[in-house]
């Protein structure tokens, strides 16, 4: 059985939003070439911070999409 990768996307007080997760991916590396390729539609469309799963489990997160001050 294979693991999917995927990324919870959270609102602002760190809840999951209503669309609840990024499509599966078959490694990190993929998932988190997508994220850094998504992330700026993402913010635009309210997502706020994400946290990458590997399966259930949390792999790290939650992360702020927000470019650093």
């Amino acid at each position: 059985m294979s693991t999917q990768w995927r990324w919870d996307l959270l609102d602002a007080s760190g809840a999951v939003m209503a669309q609840g997760a990024s499509p599966g991916f078959p490694t990190q590396s993929e998932a988190e070439s997508w994220i850094g390729e998504a992330w700026p539609q993402l913010l635009d469309d309210g997502v706020d911070a994400v946290t990458l799963r590997e399966g259930e489990v949390v792999v790290y997160g939650p992360m702020s999409l927000r470019p650093a001050e």
